[in-house]
This record gives C-alpha cells, sequence and structure tokens, in this order.
C-alpha cells in the first residue's frame, strides 16, 4: 500500500512519509481525536513542566487537598448506609445495651454502620480524623502564608478563597457531627438553636427555618445532610480547584536564595518529579490518618445515647476548631437587656458577633498591611518571619487569643481533670483575652527584634566554629569563620521598607492644607510597623569593611 506525502502535516519535513491513519495504534488514535477536540497536548506541554520548589513548608497545602480526597471518598461510602431522618424506630442491632431503645433513624443507622458494616466503624472513623486533620492542616497552612507574606500581591485573592475554604469548613464540620442524632450532637445543635435565638428580630424566624419548627423539629437532619454532602463540599470544591488554578496562573512562591528572582522559580517540574513525591506523600497521608482511626476512637456515640431534649451529656464539647466560638460564649456574662417587653441576650449576642469580626479581620489583613506600606509590587520571594516582627506578632497574638478562648470552651473539661475552680478558669479567661495577646505580641516582637540582630552579627563577624585562639598578649577569643555566599544572600535579601510619612503640610506658597484622617492614621500605623522600633537596619557594605579591615577582626 503506498503512502502520500503531506508537507503541511509531516514531522520531518517536506517529503517525508506519513503513517497511514489504519496503521496508528488504537491509543494514539484516541489522544488524536481528544487533542483535535480538547488541546490536550497544547495544555500538558505548558503545565505539566511547570516547576515547585521544593520545601517542607509547601507540604501543607497538599496535606489540607490529601485530607479533603479522603473525606470525600469515605463519605461517598458511608452515604450508602445512611438515613438522614428522624423518625422513631426501635433498636435490634449488635450492641446490647441499647437493644430495645427508642431512636431516631438516623442515629439506628449510624450504630449499623458502626457495629454491623464490615469496616463501616474504621470508616466513620477515618472521615471523622480527616476533617479535623483538614481543618487543623488548613490553619497551619494559613499561618505559613500569613507569616511568610505569601498572601501580598497578586495572590490577594487566593488569601480570600483559602479564607472562605477555612469558613465553610467550620460549618462543614458542624453539620457533619451534628447528623447522628447522638446526645452529645444534640447538645451542640441546641448550643446553636440558642445562638440562632440571640439573633435580635430575627431570630426566632431563623430558628424556625432551621429546624423546621419548634426544637428539635423532625427535619433538621435531613437538612443537615443535604448541606453537608451535597451544598458546602460542592462550594468547597469549586473553591478548591480555583485555588490551585491560581497557583499555577501565579507561580509558586519560594524562600529567598542564591539565584531566586521575584522573575523565576527554583525547583522541580511538576511532571514526573513532583508528581511522582505527591503520589507518594497522598498514600503516606492516608496511612497516617488511617492508623490513628483505626488505634484512637473519636466519637462513640453508643457510649452517649441518642438524644433527647431533656437531657444533655456531660462534658459536652465540640470538635477543637469550634472552640474559639464555644469559649466566648462559655466567659462572657449572663448579662440581658428588656426593651419594649423584649429581652435582648446580650451574653450569647455578643460573642456571635464579636467571633465573625475576628474571622472577617484575618480576610481583610493582606489588604490593609498593603494599605500601610503602599506597596503594589508582585512579591513571589517569601518573607523571614524575623524580618516582619510586627506581622508576626499579629499571627502569634492571634493564635494566643484563640488557645485561650480554646481553654475557655472546655472550661468544665480544665475544672474536673486538673482539681480546679470552674470559676477562676472562667475569670482567667476573660482577663487572658485581653492581656494574653499583647504580652505574646511584645514577646514575639522582642524575639524577632533579637533574631535581626543576631543574623546581622553573623553577617559582619562570621559564623561562630567553636575553636578558642590564645593571642600573644594573653587574650582568649573564638574564632570566627566568614559565612558561605549562600548564607550571606539568605540573611541579607529581604528588603525593609521606609515608614509612610504625612509630607510636607504647607504648599510652597505657604497655604497650609488639610491632612485627612486616613492619611494620619496609615503614618502611625506605618510607623509601628516600619520604624526603628521594629526593625534592624540591614549591615551595609561599608560597615563589612570596616569590620574586616583587621582592627579587632578575629
Amino acid at each position: 500500500m503506498s503512502t502520500t506525502a503531506n508537507n503541511s502535516t509531516s514531522p520531518s519535513g517536506a517529503g517525508a512519509p506519513e503513517r497511514s491513519r489504519e496503521k496508528a495504534p488504537a491509543g494514539e488514535k484516541i489522544a488524536d481525536w481528544a487533542d483535535g477536540r480538547l488541546g490536550i497536548y497544547s495544555l500538558a506541554k505548558t503545565n505539566m513542566r511547570k516547576i515547585f520548589p521544593d520545601h517542607w513548608s509547601f507540604m501543607l497545602g497538599e496535606v489540607c487537598m490529601y485530607s479533603f480526597i479522603i473525606i470525600i471518598l469515605t463519605g461517598v461510602y458511608l452515604t450508602l448506609f445512611f438515613h438522614p431522618s428522624m423518625n422513631e424506630v426501635q433498636y435490634h442491632g449488635s450492641y446490647v445495651p441499647l437493644q430495645g431503645q427508642m431512636m431516631s433513624e438516623a442515629f439506628n443507622s449510624t450504630m449499623h454502620i458502626s457495629f454491623d458494616v464490615r469496616g463501616g466503624l474504621l470508616i466513620r472513623q477515618i472521615h471523622h480524623w480527616a476533617a479535623l486533620i483538614f481543618v487543623a492542616a488548613m490553619m497551619v497552612h494559613m499561618m505559613r502564608v500569613f507569616f511568610t507574606g505569601a498572601f501580598r500581591k497578586p495572590r490577594e485573592v487566593n488569601w480570600l478563597f483559602g479564607w472562605l475554604l477555612l469558613v465553610l469548613s467550620l460549618f462543614t464540620g458542624f453539620t457533619g457531627y451534628s447528623l447522628p442524632d447522638d446526645l452529645l450532637s444534640g447538645t451542640g445543635v441546641r448550643f446553636i438553636e440558642g445562638v440562632l435565638l440571640s439573633i435580635p428580630i430575627v431570630g426566632t424566624y431563623i430558628s424556625f427555618f432551621v429546624f423546621g419548627g419548634e426544637f428539635p423539629g423532625g427535619d433538621f437532619v435531613a437538612r443537615f445532610y443535604a448541606v453537608h454532602i451535597l451544598l458546602l463540599p460542592g462550594i468547597m470544591l469549586g473553591l478548591m480547584v480555583a485555588h490551585l488554578i491560581l497557583v499555577f496562573y501565579h507561580k509558586h512562591t519560594q524562600f529567598a536564595g542564591p539565584g531566586k528572582t521575584n522573575k523565576n522559580v527554583v525547583g522541580m517540574p511538576l511532571l514526573p518529579v513532583y508528581m511522582a513525591k505527591a503520589g507518594g506523600f497522598f498514600f503516606l497521608v492516608f496511612g497516617v490518618i488511617a492508623a490513628i482511626a483505626a488505634i484512637a476512637s473519636i466519637n462513640p456515640i453508643w457510649a452517649m445515647g441518642p438524644y433527647r431534649p431533656d437531657m444533655v451529656s456531660t462534658g459536652a464539647q465540640p470538635d477543637w476548631y469550634m472552640g474559639f466560638a464555644e469559649g466566648l460564649v462559655r466567659v462572657m456574662p449572663g448579662w440581658e437587656v428588656n426593651l419594649w417587653g423584649h429581652t435582648l441576650v446580650l451574653g450569647v449576642f455578643i460573642p456571635i458577633v464579636v467571633f465573625p469580626l475576628v474571622l472577617v479581620a484575618i480576610a481583610v489583613y493582606p489588604f490593609i498591611e498593603s494599605w500601610v506600606t503602599g506597596d503594589k509590587r508582585e512579591h513571589h520571594i517569601l518573607d523571614r518571619p524575623r524580618n516582619t516582627p510586627t506581622r508576626t506578632g499579629f499571627g502569634m497574638a492571634w493564635l494566643s487569643a484563640y488557645f485561650v478562648m480554646l481553654i475557655g470552651g472546655g472550661n468544665d473539661i480544665w475544672a474536673t481533670h486538673f482539681h480546679l475552680s470552674i470559676n477562676s478558669i472562667t475569670w482567667f479567661v476573660r482577663v487572658g483575652f485581653f492581656v494574653v495577646p499583647v504580652l505574646v505580641f511584645i514577646a514575639t516582637k522582642r524575639v524577632c527584634l533579637g533574631l535581626q540582630r543576631r543574623d546581622k552579627d553573623k553577617v559582619l563577624h562570621g559564623r561562630e566554629s567553636g575553636i578558642i585562639k590564645r593571642l600573644p598578649h594573653g587574650e582568649f577569643v573564638e574564632i570566627h569563620e566568614p559565612l558561605s555566599q549562600d548564607a550571606l544572600h539568605t540573611l541579607t535579601a529581604h528588603e525593609q521598607y521606609v515608614p509612610a510619612a504625612i509630607g510636607a503640610t504647607v504648599d510652597e506658597n505657604g497655604v497650609e492644607r488639610k491632612v485627612k484622617g486616613s492619611e494620619k492614621l496609615r503614618a502611625k500605623l506605618s510607623e509601628a510597623y516600619y520604624g526603628e522600633e521594629s526593625q534592624i537596619p540591614k549591615p551595609t557594605v561599608e560597615e563589612y569593611k570596616e569590620i574586616t579591615s583587621g582592627h579587632g577582626h578575629h
């Protein structure tokens, strides 16, 4: 069979014979067909060789993604056996202590999964542990982004995507552990009902809408189920895809080092090196979560029993990520105000206002810092936390406030386990919420400045070698070894901002201009961020030459 030459399609130039389409392998035909309609080859050629830096902290985001995949996989399995209904049935399962008791179909099916479905309890625990690790990894990942300044232009939108994922994960977790309708989760739902009722004017209507009538109603499990498996995961999946697309589009951030600039990325290609490592890391994360789930019991609903509105489980605690909100409500004084025949429960309403405000402050921080610095440039090189003491102090202050409120959220557990007064713990949390973050901020800032001074000393004097030398006149000194060029670059590559000034208040004609309040505020914040008290000047070439010229240098 003869072949014809086709200059326009021949890969080897004019006159080169083209293989007949009939003799092409089936896989190649499918690939050609798909590429002609979807442009897969050009897309893969562009993105599969994308470079990613190799640093352990970048794996925190991968832990989030892999945990989310595990949650989806195990959640799909659990939906096959779970019945989201509050209709009452009599239990006849394998767990003898509860046999004959009346319970909802939701609780009954969860007991069936735990005791009668092969591997059901393990899958349940993997699902729950993966959810906890997902939120924890997301918080740690966001802290890494915050402390290193990875949220700066052009990544402010990606920071908002990550923040939305964190907020939605809180609601997804709450709706998830409310589904079994056990005494512990029912107590948590009752807590939310009280929160809804504390909202002025519309609280009662919202509560009736959520629960389908008076609490507990007969529909909230079915409603939470739809939100938990469809609405929230769908939105989160879309946000995660958008987050990854922006990571690809903006290219990855990297830590300062020789050859690393804002215009390049030093690392390994996505395919095959990074993909191979990422695949192995996924199974490592899955294995660790499965091992934890097999060893450590979580949410043993059979020990709590089915929910009854007239009962409250002892030591009822939400999952850890709701501890901040729980602590705010527990330590708030029981203030109430009666207005025009209506009672405003400030003891609950104020905390549910403070909690969203704290979350909003986290979301808008990148825009506040950008306004304070006036920096409109793109940043792809990360900061070392010590070189931004004020930002690092804010981050540590927020974490300390969170942990203080976490203590408040478990004040009864602290009291019973450590034989302390619950009132003393409550007052400690009330005072500590305002005092501890301030002390942590000051301490963190001082530590960062101390580390900056240490870096400056290492640049100017070199690294301590541990070798002691005795000089002719009897003095003992330690020999300092000069740093490598790589180390010198790392310690001196950071930028130092000059605080924004208000500028001249009188023009060339002697007319005094009116200074806006926002301009004054920005100048004060800029001074607080980047003034003499907030950063140590980098060593200069003149200082280095003076020290290494021979006067007292060893």
